[in-house]
């Protein structure tokens, strides 16, 4: 089995498929060797451990340069958060997700937002036109590719999240998505109406307040993501350890 079938499969499970997100080569080590069955990238880890801010800043040359060392490191799926593409033309779109398919990642994150002056959801004609472009280029050329549209509704904090997801995750799933990603979603109601509003596997991000796994298993999401709490989180470790060590003047809290 390769591994986007691998990767395909991971998400039809009756337990959640748990992704471990990285930011380098030796995080998704890390992930591998402690069980985990698949990783992607923090979009908002990768940017921050590079010197960068989250929203594209950082170009996609290095962003691919990085997938084809994980690729080359580990042997589980390994899928890559493209934001909003690294681009606003359709066509460069489909030429990066052609080069990150050809480096042998099984799957890629696209959302439904861009940001031009302030976060804001595309029209949901306009992204699903691009993504039936994305998804037809990718049958037509016999390429197998987990396309994970994340919709930010929820994300955006919009009084209608609810109601928007659910009519995005339709006209998306038309276009052929793989996946639908709904970050910062908590509520349980909120989660069992997407879930059963589509045949595509739901996917949720950390948050304060989400439910633990086993009740998101019984609620019928499929896949779970860190985003860039665990970075934050391990790169909090690494301060406070960085601060006791002038503290203490000594080493001993690292050796």
């Amino acid at each position: 089995m390769n591994s986007f079938d691998t990767f395909l499969q991971l998400h039809k499970n009756a337990t959640p498929l748990l992704l471990g997100n990285i930011w380098d080569v030796q995080s998704a080590k890390l992930f591998e060797a402690n069980g985990y069955k698949a990783i992607g990238t923090s979009s908002l880890a990768v940017a921050k451990s590079m010197g960068y801010e989250d929203g594209e800043q950082l170009a996609f040359s290095s962003l691919l340069s990085l997938a084809k060392r994980v690729v080359e490191s580990v042997r589980i799926p390994f899928t890559v958060d493209m934001e909003g593409g690294y681009s606003r033309s359709t066509a460069d779109i489909i030429n990066n997700i052609q080069k990150l398919h050809d480096a042998g990642v099984a799957g890629i994150n696209l959302e439904d937002t861009i940001i031009t002056g302030g976060r804001h959801l595309q029209p949901v004609t306009d992204f699903q036109k691009m993504l039936s472009a994305i998804t037809e280029h990718l049958s037509r050329n016999h390429l197998k590719m987990f396309i994970n549209i994340r919709t930010d509704g929820f994300l955006l904090g919009l009084p209608s999240a609810l109601a928007e997801t659910v009519f995005r995750s339709k006209a998306y799933e038309a276009a052929g998505a793989d996946g639908i990603f709904v970050p910062c979603i908590t509520k349980t109601n909120d989660i069992r109406e997407i879930v059963s509003s589509t045949s595509l596997p739901v996917n949720v991000m950390c948050m304060p307040g989400l439910p633990g796994f086993a009740e998101l298993e019984a609620l019928g999401v499929k896949r779970i993501s860190m985003g860039g709490f665990f970075f934050n989180a391990a790169y909090e470790q690494i301060n406070q350890l960085s601060k006791k060590i002038v503290t203490d003047q000594k080493f001993s809290s690292i050796v």
